[in-house]
């Protein structure tokens, strides 16, 4: 069983830096807003006030439209350092995040007191990636580990308090749950369609767990499916063939689906990158653009 945790990192690579991205779907122009070698960002996802990435155990907000603009961090209390896994509420003006502590935290997402929503007596650590549309229901994956081996990773549902906890996947490697944005299907990436360690597919399933659909169908690894909030594109990431995981420092492609057209993905950029690229979705609310963060080495 081909597992991974990544715990937190910071650049690894001498002369390496990081680049967010805001890719437009409509024009097909790809713009670097923000660039720097100072602290290792992950994960965009688009709030109202900007972009909200993770970066050193923290929370950074950057104002993607305006030029030269500097990340400011975002602060909280009560909530251990963070990882690239965080989630706007819909409706609300929170968030919830993945901490390295293996729980869950909803605070407001421009700052204050975090409160967790996991059971730290639940015997596996908690990595956030959906809410539902109407803010009642979290999905996540659940990491088991037996003396400091990772023995299963499937993903469960809660509601967003952290009650009615249950499985949607047993016995299946699987990541990167997320709901559509009308709430009838959770999109993610599984292992259940291949024999080989490692090799995850894109697949999407209803929340009783029926209806499981394979929706890409490559010899590359495909991870963190990502649907807009229109419901009319998606976009995801492509590692290459015979990648386990989804590891940092690779050559990683995005892919954009148009129209629910799984067969028939475009690539839209080809960037050195993979973990903290796009862990979460970073779509804006009218669907026309999402971000993403590469790390190149050197010029």
């Amino acid at each position: 069983m081909a597992i991974t945790v990544y715990p937190p990192r910071d650049f690894a690579l001498d002369g390496q830096r990081c680049r967010v991205h805001v890719y437009d779907v409509v024009t097909g122009t790809d713009r670097v807003v923000f660039e720097t070698d100072a602290v290792l960002l992950e994960a965009p996802n688009w709030a109202p006030e900007g972009l909200l990435l993770n970066g050193a155990g923290k929370l950074w907000l950057l104002d993607a439209d305006a030029a030269g603009a500097d990340i400011a961090e975002v602060p909280f209390t009560g909530i251990p350092p963070i990882n690239n896994d965080h989630v706007l509420v819909p409706g609300t003006a929170d968030i919830l995040l993945s901490a390295n502590d293996g729980q869950i935290y909803r605070a407001p997402r421009t700052g204050g007191e975090g409160t967790r929503i996991t059971d730290p007596d639940d015997p596996f650590m908690h990595f956030l990636h959906g809410v539902s549309p109407d803010a009642a229901w979290i999905a996540y994956t659940a990491l088991s580990i037996d003396d400091g081996e990772v023995t299963s990773a499937d993903l469960r549902t809660a509601r967003i308090d952290g009650s009615e906890d249950a499985p949607l996947t047993t016995g299946q490697v699987a990541d990167g749950s997320e709901w559509s944005p009308g709430g009838s299907w959770i999109y993610l990436n599984t292992e259940q369609f291949s024999d080989a360690a490692g090799h995850a597919q894109i697949a999407r399933m209803r929340r009783d767990r029926s209806g499981l659909e394979q929706l890409t169908f490559d010899d590359r690894v495909n991870w963190f499916p990502h649907p807009s909030p229109t419901g009319r594109d998606a976009v995801y990431l492509s590692f290459p063939p015979g990648t386990q995981g989804h590891p940092a420092d690779l050559e990683v492609e995005l892919r954009l689906v148009r129209g629910g057209r799984w067969r028939h993905p475009e690539t839209v950029a080809t960037v050195f990158g993979g973990q903290g690229t796009i862990n979460v979705n970073s779509w804006t609310s009218d669907g026309s653009r999402f971000a993403y963060v590469d790390y190149p080495v050197g010029s």
